[in-house]
């Protein structure tokens, strides 16, 4: 439906008594009814049948527009598409939870619950799946929809409203026929994609040569953060609620109480929500889920424990990440056997060399795996995989493809995979950089340019809305940009004859490019993509030489005379300067009035993030995640004290796991930290 109610379409009459009685008898009537088919699972109707019920309320609503309302079920898709989202605190913070994968650590934390609340005190858990979608608010004010915000950093997100308006489980108008509505009701839900539906869309895209996505989560997410609402709907989304943030005008003492509110108020909460008093009712409500998610048409990660009485969990509280109440019991990654069809070669934005291996397809928890990274020459030569091998493949956390293992190395097999001498782009001899492969056409490779591009617009760098990836391509493959500089020379004549642009949305990147040609010479420094020139050292940098032209030109003894700037980091910045390449491109973006300024020096300062330990496998190499947190100014140390700031937990996380539970470190797994990394300004390729 995307009819849009506007007094153009009526004729401005105003509806007569009894007309007003039947649109509000047809709104509750549709409520009803979307109610009970997307919510409760128990149509009362056909389509047919609804439709024209629907019909009949579209008419009178054209026909008198003082009619329309904003609970009306006509309204779900009647937006217009917006130019970006306003970024809106939360109600109350949305914090991650603690979890793990191990039986043992759910023992400790009912010993930590059972301790908190004193003897005699048994705990009671509420239980429910984990559901794998993306977090969002939603807040009601007297039973009425009216805001709904992305999780962002936890304490503020996007308003994505309008896309949520979409979802046909999200009620517009809480139930009141039960009990009454709340003044107001801030509650936390997952947006999320079936899996048919998901896999209906992935084929549509690949039919029609777009790139599929990677999971119903990505899909999800990617779908509420769309400025046109009518792209969210077209994804048939849902939405279940889990948690009230916040209440008033209606009390509840536990969580269970909550849950039975929410239910009653027509919102769509987990099934199989349940109470456990010991470890062994957990363990038993997470074999089952172990067993029944491949059944289920939704990803779930998982089972989440819960104290269900409110006044302990406020004793209890929570740090800043995460509540001491709260714990997920994750499942192990899921795994399955297909076979390496080919080894080929990705170029990244640095230029890197990343061997991938493309896969035979195989679905492994839901989603269509088909290709996995091998990340690089020494991680390809110590698994020993080639072409043809059958191999054991898991996707980490459930979301990224990894290759385990070969499972049978048998005699004729193929050669042992070589990397190629020349970039595979754009022929330019390569290099070798410890166990990486290395490009050295920064601006002048094709794969490298999208990449800096993308990074050129990124929100730490110069910050270009509509300047993505998608966007990125586009305009490096159909020759339109073949230099950073030229982004300044692209007119909205050029970008209209370009697929998916309307003179809107070209108008509008053209405009946002030309906004950013006096950038903070800090934002500027991370726009070009330095070698070990992170958002730390760019403010440092900025602070200490106030101008780009005395950054250009600087010494390696004046780099090193900075605190934290060493040999190996002024070579870096030095090689940068001194590279012909990339003088052409600077002198381009000067010679187009590219203007980097220096803002209050105050501005260059950065808070201490302190001290991070890593321990067990983590989706990439530890030097990369380490080097990540480095970047924006923090440290990293080989052993947990007091001190440590936290701890980022992989798979098979040893000794140092448990030390930090002892101490009361907080505890990370590897998609929280690259959360908190992206968050503070940096960022990790994964």
């Amino acid at each position: 439906m995307t009819t849009s109610h506007s007094a153009a379409d009526a004729s401005g009459e105003k509806a007569p008594p009894e007309v007003v009685r039947e649109a509000e008898e047809l709104r509750l009537e549709l409520n009803r009814h979307g109610r009970l088919y997307y919510v409760e699972a128990r149509p009362e109707i056909t389509d047919l049948e609804y439709d024209e019920l629907f019909r009949r309320l579209v008419d009178l609503e054209l026909r008198f527009p003082d009619l329309a309302s904003l609970d009306s079920p006509t309204q779900r898709v009647g937006a217009e598409p917006q130019d970006k989202f306003e970024t809106v605190p939360h109600v109350a913070p949305m914090l991650s939870l603690d979890s793990t994968q191990e039986l043992d650590v759910v023992h400790r934390f009912h010993d930590r619950v059972s301790k908190a609340l004193g003897a005699g005190n048994e705990p009671s858990y509420l239980l429910e799946p984990k559901l794998d979608g993306a977090s969002i608010e939603l807040v009601y004010e007297d039973g009425l929809f009216t805001r709904a915000v992305t999780r962002g950093n936890g304490q503020e997100g996007e308003r994505v409203t309008e896309n949520i308006r979409t979802i046909s489980s999200v009620p517009l108008r809480l139930r009141t026929d039960v009990r009454p509505a709340p003044r107001m009701l801030a509650i936390r839900g997952e947006v999320i994609m079936s899996i048919s539906n998901f896999q209906d869309l992935n084929a549509g895209l690949i039919e029609k040569g777009a790139e599929p996505y990677a999971s119903p989560r990505n899909s999800a997410a990617g779908a509420i953060r769309q400025l046109d609402p009518s792209v969210a709907a077209s994804r048939k989304l849902d939405v279940f609620v889990y948690d009230v943030l916040a209440l008033e005008g209606h009390s509840v003492i536990t969580d269970s109480a909550g849950v039975d509110a929410l239910r009653d108020w027509g919102l769509k909460v987990p099934e199989r929500v349940e109470f456990a008093r010991s470890v062994q009712d957990i363990a038993s409500y997470h074999q089952h889920f172990v067993t029944a998610r491949d059944r289920m048409d939704y990803e779930i990660d998982g089972v989440v424990i819960k104290l269900d009485d409110l006044a302990a969990r406020a004793a209890m509280g929570s740090t800043s990440h995460h509540p001491r109440w709260a714990l997920a019991f994750k499942f192990p990654p899921r795994q399955e056997i297909t076979r390496i069809d080919k080894i080929d070669i990705q170029v990244g934005r640095t230029g890197v060399l990343t061997p991938v291996a493309f896969l035979r397809p195989v679905v492994v928890g839901g989603v269509r795996v088909a290709r996995a990274s091998l990340h690089n020459r020494d991680e390809l030569k110590r698994k020993d995989l080639r072409e043809g091998d059958n191999v054991l493949i898991q996707r980490a956390g459930d979301v990224i493809p990894q290759v385990v293992k070969v499972l049978e190395r048998v005699e004729g097999r193929s050669p042992a995979f070589s990397m190629p001498a020349e970039c595979p782009v754009c022929g330019t001899s390569v290099y070798e950089e410890g166990p990486r492969t290395i490009c050295p056409n920064r601006f002048g490779c094709r794969a490298q340019l999208k990449g800096r591009i993308t990074h050129f617009a990124a929100r730490a760098a110069l910050d270009i809305e509509g300047l993505g990836e998608e966007t990125a391509h586009v305009l490096v493959e159909t020759g339109l940009v073949s230099g950073l500089a030229q982004l300044f020379d692209i007119t909205a004549e050029q970008l209209v004859q370009l697929d998916g642009f309307a003179e809107k949305s070209a108008t509008g990147l053209v405009s946002a490019i030309q906004a950013k040609k006096t950038p903070e010479l800090r934002r500027f420094l991370v726009a070009l993509g330095i070698p070990e020139v992170g958002v730390n050292v760019a403010r440092q940098l900025a602070a200490h030489f106030g101008d780009f032209s005395l950054i250009r030109s600087a010494r390696r003894e004046d780099l090193e005379a900075i605190p934290g700037v060493g040999p190996l980091m002024s070579k870096a910045i030095t090689n940068f300067f001194d590279e012909d390449r990339n003088t052409v491109t600077l002198d381009a973006l000067l010679e187009r009035g590219v203007k980097a300024r220096v803002t209050d020096p105050a501005d260059t300062a950065l808070a201490d993030l302190g001290a991070v330990v890593f321990t067990g496998t983590i989706p990439v190499p530890r030097v990369v995640a380490e080097s990540a947190w480095r970047n924006i100014g923090g440290s990293v140390t080989g052993s947990v004290s007091k001190k440590t700031t936290f701890v980022v937990a992989g798979e098979n996380a040893g000794s140092k796991l448990g030390k930090a539970e002892k101490l009361g470190v907080q505890v990370l797994n590897f998609e929280e930290f690259v959360e908190r990394l992206r968050g503070l300004g940096g960022d990790i390729k994964v």
